[in-house]
């Protein structure tokens, strides 16, 4: 087998929590983080001619190591010592993009789960997410997928009891947010709302899905420019006016998601969404 195609699912965050600046520069992070049945598609084709590179049919996006599938596939390649030299990495893309929901990440994951596969490495999901590490922060992550707890840069993964049975509301404003900027933000911001990463734990322990959405938060939310502030806080009124049991916005942004415990209810909500902003999506936890 020379080819294969498999899922990349989006990821969202229930919690966002930042706990200081380590040594290194980086940041670290406390999250709670959750799979969801929004994929992208990628397609690896082993021994394709014309070396690793990506294809999505996005001209915005980069074909070489700056895609991190790219950069997964090399990564790979190195760590286990293969010396093939061709990978065609197809991309079929639904996760928004710059959005807050790993859609960069997940794709480099599904690379790393595939080359595993169609080379016969063998490698556990460990291995994996360890080699993830040298791509990017949410990579580790996306390996493993479910929900999960991750510390450190992002890399250290805790699993944790799966969230219940509900529906998930993403929506994409138009615009895009600096994850550095948001990052120097918060390093000046003297007083901070933080989010109960404990009680989030307690409450996917118990299966309360209740307690689990009225815990979403989200600590960039409050270092947004004025302008981003009201229409993220625009956004999570709309879904709890239409009957979403918590929102925030997931990751760096500016994807805000809303959780609910009825279909009907969440659907309505994208309908009224849809009237206003392009991106908006119903998915599931996975």
């Amino acid at each position: 087998m020379d080819s294969l195609t498999l899922q990349a699912p989006a990821k969202i965050n229930l919690t966002l929590d930042i706990l200081g600046t380590r040594p290194d520069g980086y940041h670290e992070m406390d999250m709670v983080m959750q799979s969801v049945s929004l994929c992208d598609e990628i397609t690896l084709d082993l021994g394709s001619p014309g070396g690793i590179r990506a294809e999505s049919g996005l001209r915005f996006l980069p074909n070489d190591k700056g895609n991190l599938a790219v950069a997964a596939a090399v990564a790979f390649r190195k760590a286990t010592g293969q010396t093939w030299e061709d990978l065609h990495i197809g991309i079929r893309k639904h996760i928004p993009v710059c959005a807050g929901t790993a859609g960069g990440s997940s794709d480099a994951a599904a690379v790393l789960r595939g080359l595993n596969d169609l080379t016969g490495a063998g490698l556990d999901r460990e291995a994996l997410a360890k080699i993830g590490q040298e791509v990017g922060s949410d990579v580790p992550y996306c390996v493993l997928g479910g929900t999960a707890l991750a510390r450190g840069r992002g890399e250290i993964l805790t699993p944790l009891p799966s969230l219940p049975p509900c529906h998930i509301v993403l929506c994409k404003p138009a615009f895009s947010i600096s994850t550095p900027a948001l990052f120097r933000a918060w390093d000046k911001k003297k007083r901070r709302l933080r989010p109960d990463t404990n009680g989030m734990l307690e409450a996917l322990a118990q299966g309360d899905l209740v307690g689990v959405g009225r815990r979403m938060f989200n600590v960039f939310e409050g270092v947004l420019n004025p302008q981003q502030r009201r229409e993220i806080e625009s956004i999570k009124n709309a879904l709890i006016q239409a009957g979403a049991l918590g929102a925030a916005m997931s990751g760096s942004g500016p994807t805000v998601l809303g959780l609910f415990d009825r279909e009907d209810l969440a659907g309505e909500a994208v309908r009224q969404l849809r009237e206003t902003y392009d991106e908006v999506f119903l998915t599931q936890p996975v």
